[in-house]
């Protein structure tokens, strides 16, 4: 046989072989866009009890997905900014991003430090101001990146909430479905629909709509009030109005690219 002959045959061989080969690890591990979306969507907004100590921090916690992190780094952190969470408190996830190679959560809306100068500007009438934004001040909360040092593999948010089983127990959360259902069925409509209604006390106004950008509080005829407000320009921005535990006002405005609100418009 030639030589060249038999190379030739050689090469066409295994090229032959090669795309008859199944797809690499790599690529058959890569996540769907899909897949980014389910782990979003499962984890945004749920509520977890802490198991162990959550330190507050400016930098995402690292926590490796065999659930063997760092402790002593974790306490150095709560030792700089105090605790987000100590051990039987309720969180909130409240913002979730996919990479490649970790998951990165927000916790209680995250860590805030500093104030910007647009923070200090307050707008209101007469003797009652209100600050725009009240950014400034520090939220209780910290951020954990779950990390997977070979890339982020199919996976559900079901899946991920086991993976942080160490710090976080999501099974809890079943005990606010428990309290849900125990409502009056008014209360658990307005719950199902993220609305706030008179009546609601805070913890339900928090599980129905989540926490509220900015608070305000006031002295009215003898009355210690407290305002929640939902909600950013332009679009509706509503007010939900507390004496003592319990809502007493809900109203809702719509406001323009200026900022200044108007009453909602009558329905056609």
């Amino acid at each position: 046989m030639n030589p060249r002959s038999g190379k030739s045959i050689l090469v066409a061989t295994s090229a032959a072989l090669f795309l008859l080969a199944p797809p690499t690890a790599a690529g058959a591990d890569k996540l769907t866009p899909e897949e980014r979306i389910e782990i979003m969507r499962g984890l945004t907004a749920e509520y977890a009890t802490v198991k162990a100590f959550l330190p507050r921090s400016k930098k995402h916690l690292p926590f490796p997905s065999d659930g063997k992190y760092d402790k002593a780094a974790w306490n150095e952190a709560g030792r700089e900014y105090g605790p987000a969470a100590r051990v039987g408190d309720l969180i909130q996830i409240t913002k979730v991003d996919v990479e490649s190679e970790e998951i990165k959560l927000e916790i209680n809306g995250g860590l805030k430090t500093g104030r910007k100068w647009y923070e200090r500007i307050e707008m209101g009438t007469g003797n009652r101001t209100t600050p725009i934004n009240n950014g400034g001040t520090p939220t209780a909360g910290t951020y954990i990146s779950v990390l997977f040092p070979k890339g982020v593999p199919p996976i559900e948010a079901k899946e991920i909430k086991k993976l942080l089983a160490p710090i976080l127990d999501f099974d809890k959360h079943s005990a606010t479905e428990n309290y849900v259902e125990s409502l009056p069925e008014p209360i658990q409509a307005a719950i199902r629909d993220k609305r706030a209604v008179e009546g609601m006390n805070r913890e339900q106004v928090l599980i129905a709509c989540g926490r509220p950008r900015n608070k305000m509080r006031e002295t009215k005829d003898g009355d210690d009030l407290e305002e929640w407000i939902y909600g950013l320009p332009p679009g509706k921005i509503t007010f939900v109005v507390f004496q003592g535990d319990k809502v007493i006002r809900v109203k809702d405005a719509y406001a323009g690219l200026g900022g200044s609100t108007a009453d909602p418009l009558p329905p056609r």
